[in-house]
């Protein structure tokens, strides 16, 4: 079965019921497994000023998902996103998330299109 990292703006878009049906159905699967997340999409999802059932609902997200770190090899891809194109430093991690962890990143951001090594499922 294929492993999937999802991109904070997914996640946004999930929980709030933001998504097509097609791929809301995606996601639910997705989320029915234990979900893979950055640790800059943990930080971006618990930095959001939000209502308190809101935020309460992004703490049990991200507690009910698997939180992948920074560590040498998630470097070593960002510096070499990094240095081959113009791209946030935070989105670059991501990437290098999912190529590091040999995980399909689920986004919906135009920032992820074309970078080398990325698998990707673009919810355009």
């Amino acid at each position: 079965m294929e492993q999937y990292l999802i991109d904070t703006n997914i996640v946004s878009h999930y929980l709030s019921s933001n998504l097509p049906n097609n791929h809301l159905d995606f996601i639910d699967s997705v989320v029915n497994d234990i979900p893979n997340i950055s640790v800059i999409s943990q930080i971006e999802l618990l930095c959001w000023n939000s209502n308190s059932i809101n935020t309460e609902n992004i703490k049990k997200f991200v507690s009910d998902c698997n939180i992948l770190p920074i560590n040498d090899d998630v470097i070593a891809h960002c510096v070499a996103i990094r240095k081959g194109r113009k791209i946030k430093t935070p989105d670059a991690i991501i990437a290098a998330t999912a190529i590091a962890n040999n995980l399909i990143l689920i986004s919906n951001d135009t920032a992820f299109l074309n970078i080398q090594n990325l698998k990707i499922v673009n919810l355009l």
